[in-house]
């Protein structure tokens, strides 16, 4: 396990901003940049992941569950999972293409993507302009000399892959706000929830304050202007918990991580959690995980 980030003592930060933990993982299938001949055929298939499809020369015929697309040069598919599919050229002429398949944890992306009802994006529409740029990176990153397996060009690869994401959400949020403003601004709103709760563990915990203190979900409801009982329905439609459960899951979360380091006893990693003594964190560690946060410890591999 890795050790987490220590904050100052207090009094010697200035100023300070917490921005959110990052705990994505994406996964990138089957990345390629493909010239076929005017016979190309791709038989139906279907997989778990999404498909971003890009044609750069030529016309593809791609059939998306039955519904039959004419893609040119410029425009953009976006086959979500499951869908059945196939690719064919049109009136005996090739094309190049552009494919990505990927799958991310981030059930705030993943809920705004399902909600996408539209498969083909226009060379014009607001969606493939804003992505286009990043496309071509990836593209030109392939025509490179250097081997596609070098540690160097695989990160240069996902550091593209994570900016095309980050123009992919910020586009098709805006394309997609008007066909769902109610449900878009649940998740937004959701969204800012888990933020501030996340915020709670960064700032107020890590900073030695009580967990049982009078800031909580009430507060965080009352700073966004809502009751606390929908803070707490919004927050469950979306991420299928309470906001409650939510926050004790990523104490939880940081409690493991300070255990993994073994240069930091329990009873500092209670104070640094803000429980006022070891006892409490103990039986609400065991409470979450079923094991104390010395079993825990000896059960973990030892941080070099």
């Amino acid at each position: 396990m890795s050790s987490t980030y220590l904050p100052p003592a207090l009094g010697e930060s200035v100023h300070e901003v917490f921005y959110p933990d990052v705990q994505t993982t994406v996964n990138l299938f089957a990345i390629h940049l493909r010239s076929v001949g005017g016979d190309w055929n791709y038989p139906s298939h279907e997989h778990p992941q999404y498909e971003l499809n890009y044609v750069t020369e030529g016309v593809q015929l791609m059939s998306v569950n039955g519904q039959m697309y004419t893609q040119k040069a410029g425009e953009l598919l976006l086959i979500p999972p499951g869908s059945v599919h196939s690719s064919q050229s049109q009136d005996g002429q090739g094309f190049t293409y552009f494919c990505m398949h990927f799958d991310i944890d981030d059930q705030l992306f993943l809920s705004l993507l399902a909600r996408i009802k539209q498969t083909l994006f226009h060379a014009d529409n607001p969606v493939t302009l804003k992505i286009e740029p990043v496309l071509s990176k990836l593209m030109n990153s392939a025509n490179e000399e250097s081997s596609p397996n070098t540690m160097v060009q695989r990160m240069q690869l996902q550091s593209a892959v994570f900016e095309l994401f980050g123009h992919l959400w910020e586009a098709v949020s805006q394309e997609a706000a008007h066909l769902f403003s109610e449900g878009y601004e649940r998740i937004e709103l959701a969204h800012q929830i888990r933020n501030r709760l996340q915020g709670l563990v960064n700032q107020q915990f890590k900073q030695g304050n009580e967990t049982d203190s009078h800031y909580g979900i009430d507060d965080i409801a009352a700073e966004l202007g809502i009751s606390s009982s929908h803070c707490n329905r919004v927050f469950k439609q979306v991420f299928g918990q309470s906001p409650r459960v939510a926050l004790s899951e990523m104490v939880l979360h940081e409690a493991k991580v300070l255990l993994g380091n073994p240069k930091l006893s329990v009873q500092s990693i209670a104070a640094m959690l803000g429980y006022k003594d070891i006892a409490h964190f103990s039986r609400q560690f065991k409470r979450w995980s079923g094991m104390s946060p010395s079993r825990f410890r000896q059960e973990q591999p030892a941080v070099q």
